[in-house]
């Protein structure tokens, strides 16, 4: 009896001991585990824009937010040289100003991430142009790109145009994102959907074109230049239109072959925009070769012929004939049609205004917002100074810039006032700003935040006190364990069962 009750006692403890130890070890490895972020994400996003390349690197954390990375800009660099449609008749000479600095994107992203990092170029309205004039000349120039990035330790997405709309859109997105109308944090540090904030409209005005991009008093209404856009679960109808050859260069451009129609003699022209004193010749492929400019090339046009520009520094001249850039005849009797017969929408809330927007403003010593009034006195003011003055004045003397402030100020006044309809009442909502905190204003990182919507989220990497190998091993061996114990404890009862009703029957049947 003695020999059948150790083996039981033995096979309890066993039993009884292995799911002890099954349950601890399940609990442990339950509680225990480490959640490690899965670290940064980079991505690297090149702004080929009329006038230049900009890079920008971004970084954000590989958990996403509602499908939508929480992106930031960590560096800035802007490509020495000319926008990469200027490459048109050289493109093998495109790549060699990438890498001052790509080089400095190397050592800002952990070497490991390097092939795992993307990168995107996005050209403007320089290439649109450019694809216009001469598609075989804009194939050349994508080439070039391409075999640059090809020796890059990046991942290179390829390099595209992007629409004048997507680029408003995009535009419209980094506002909004920037200023807190997408995310911002609570009082636990997570991020949430703002209650009820308004988003913000969004004005661009680069080398070759301008956007306008804001959700409109009725977004329901289907304009033919309304977008979708989706971002962190939200739904926004966004009416966007982007006037190709109304950036500032192209712009300019424009009134300088105007300027040339008008005038009697080819050789000396006057131009009121330019300062008082201010003397440059140019050639007339300078302004006169651009697909923006054609209709008014001269009929005897010669690409290498100089015309000298003398500037006259006219304020009243100078606003007269900027308004002849603008088809304001195109909208006459429609209503929400400022110019060139484009559909626009009342504009509604405020507006962020950046890029060219900015730099002018900030030239003419103003800044943030400000009335209508304190503008246009400004901008009287800097027209009338002479070009030896205007080298006090400004912050930083650049020729090519500060010749053309006072043309860069009538023509925005012109685009916003009678092309958007702004008013003074409405004017005070438009804030020119470049950037908030360290992060540009600029379409690039909307496109980067578009991007992030399709890299699919990491899941957070977990980190056990066991090896799942070891932890599997261990349950098979205890469970293991366990049931043998089981299976012996119940032959044991079935055998001492057995023996009871044996000894019974035996004590039944002694004789008397």
């Amino acid at each position: 009896r003695m020999l059948t009750r150790a083996p039981s006692v033995i096979a309890q403890v066993f039993l009884l001991l292995s799911i002890v130890l099954v349950i601890a070890i399940a609990v442990i490895q339950i509680n225990q585990q480490q959640i490690l972020s899965p670290g940064l994400k980079y991505g690297i996003v090149l702004d080929a824009g009329s006038s230049r390349t900009t890079v920008y690197v971004y970084e954000w954390p590989a958990e996403k937010e509602n499908d939508t990375g929480v992106v930031s800009q960590t560096f800035k660099c802007n490509v020495k040289g000319p926008g990469i449609s200027s490459y048109d008749s050289n493109p093998g000479a495109l790549a060699k100003p990438f890498d001052d600095c790509l080089n400095k994107v190397k050592e800002r992203i952990p070497v490991h991430l390097h092939k795992n990092t993307s990168v995107y170029l996005g050209a403007t309205a320089g290439m649109r142009l450019l694809r216009l004039q001469n598609e075989t000349a804009a194939n050349e120039v994508f080439a070039s790109i391409q075999n640059y990035f090809r020796e890059q330790p990046f991942e290179f997405r390829g390099a595209q145009i992007i629409t004048g709309p997507e680029e408003g859109v995009y535009g419209w997105i980094t506002a909004n994102y920037l200023m807190g109308n997408f995310l911002e944090r609570n009082l636990w540090r997570t991020w949430v959907h703002p209650y009820r904030k308004e988003t913000m409209g969004a004005l661009d005005l680069g080398g070759a074109s301008t956007q306008i991009s804001f959700i409109p008093e009725d977004s329901q209404e289907n304009f033919n230049s309304t977008l979708q856009v989706k971002l962190y679960g939200y739904n926004y109808n966004v009416y966007t239109h982007s006037f190709q050859c109304y950036g500032r260069d192209e712009a300019e451009k424009r009134l300088l072959a105007l300027l040339l129609q008008k005038s009697n003699t080819s050789s000396n022209v006057d131009n009121p925009c330019y300062p008082r004193n201010y003397n440059t010749s140019l050639t007339m492929k300078y302004f006169s070769g651009s697909l923006c400019t054609q209709s008014l090339r001269p009929a005897n046009y010669y690409p290498n012929q100089l015309v000298n520009f003398r500037g006259t520094g006219d304020p009243g001249l100078c606003q007269e004939v900027v308004s002849l850039l603008f088809n304001f005849t195109a909208c006459t009797d429609r209503e929400e049609c400022p110019f060139n017969g484009i559909h626009q929408p009342k504009v509604k809330g405020n507006f962020v205004a950046f890029s060219g927007f900015y730099y002018t403003i900030n030239a003419l010593n103003l800044s943030g917002h400000f009335s209508l009034a304190d503008f246009n006195s400004s901008m009287r003011f800097f027209c009338s100074q002479s070009w030896a003055q205007l080298q006090f004045m400004l912050p930083k003397f650049e020729e090519i810039y500060a010749r053309s402030y006072c043309f860069s100020a009538n023509f925005i006044y012109y685009l916003l006032v009678h092309g958007y309809n702004f008013d003074a009442k409405t004017w005070p909502q438009i804030h020119f700003q470049k950037e908030v905190g360290n992060s540009s204003i600029a379409w690039s990182l909307g496109y980067m935040l578009s991007l992030t919507n399709m890299i699919p989220a990491e899941g957070k990497l977990i980190r056990l006190p066991l090896k799942p190998s070891l932890f599997a091993g261990l349950l098979v061996f205890l469970t293991a364990t366990a049931l043998i114990c089981l299976l012996f404890l119940v032959y044991l009862c079935i055998v001492s069962r057995s023996r009871k009703n044996i000894s019974h029957v035996e004590h039944v049947f002694i004789p008397e």
